[in-house]
């Protein structure tokens, strides 16, 4: 679990549910452990029954209160019944983090088949417009309620990631900057936060020391971002001391991206 001196305290969050989607390893994980450590009653979402089983029984272990519904989340039938799964557990969803996603690497675009393309855009726009469309009715029932979508740095600047990648990425900006116009009136704020090189188990098991060090290097501040980096983001961003912000994609970065 994460480390409680270090994690910010929202009080206003104490007691709402929240819906993280790819949360069974990596920043979504780490967000769902820094919710439940707000006393926030936290889902855990993925597509396998080992991952998020260990996240929740995590979070059980430090004190915390969740439970783990497998879905896929560019396909709206498993994400309905996730919805039914936890209203009739916790009740509406007031938190959603629509993180689920990846699969970023680089390809020649000429090599990539139709059905590359379509599969990875799904993974990582068409899943946060289908959670959205499917958790946003309750939230407007209730008068309230904060989106937090999972962006990428690829979608901010050019990079090396995939074109399918980071178009989609691209489209996830816009996509909370749209809702957030049409929501705001309704009490729900609509936000994005855009990590760039985040540690994670592909970096630790696939680069060198000195291939990491290089790549933090070309940041900013020269480390690499951890997955509290954004967990800390996501909180801020759900919680009443943003609660005059949306529309807004947060680039947690280390100054990579500056715009």
């Amino acid at each position: 679990m994460s480390d409680r001196q270090s994690m910010p305290q929202f009080a206003d969050l104490v007691g709402k549910v929240a819906l993280v989607t790819g949360s069974s390893r990596g920043i979504g994980a780490e967000t769902a452990r820094y919710l439940a450590l707000n006393r926030v009653k936290v889902v855990v979402n993925g597509r396998s029954a080992t991952t998020v089983d260990r996240t929740v029984s995590e979070i059980k272990a430090a004190g915390g209160e969740a439970f783990g519904c497998i879905a896929d989340c560019s396909q709206f039938e498993q994400i309905e019944e996730m919805r039914r799964k936890i209203e009739s557990h916790f009740g509406v969803v007031n938190l959603l983090f629509a993180f689920a996603g990846g699969d970023g690497k680089p390809e020649p675009l000429e090599q990539v088949s139709e059905e590359r393309w379509d599969a990875i855009v799904a993974a990582n726009l068409k899943s946060k417009f289908l959670t959205v469309k499917s958790f946003l009715p309750g939230m407007k029932s209730q008068g309230m309620g904060a989106i937090v979508l999972m962006c990428s740095a690829a979608g901010r600047i050019p990079s090396q990631a995939s074109l399918a990648y980071s178009s989609a990425q691209a489209g996830v900006s816009m996509l909370a900057r749209n809702l957030a116009q049409q929501l705001g009136g309704a009490g729900v704020r609509v936000n994005a936060i855009a990590p760039s090189s985040i540690r994670n188990e592909r970096i630790s098991n696939f680069m060198t020391p000195e291939q990491q060090q290089n790549l933090a290097n070309s940041h900013v501040i020269p480390r690499l971002g951890e997955p509290a980096d954004v967990a800390a983001a996501a909180l801020f961003l759900s919680s009443e001391a943003s609660s005059w912000i949306t529309g807004v994609v947060l680039d947690v970065a280390g100054g990579k991206v500056m715009q």
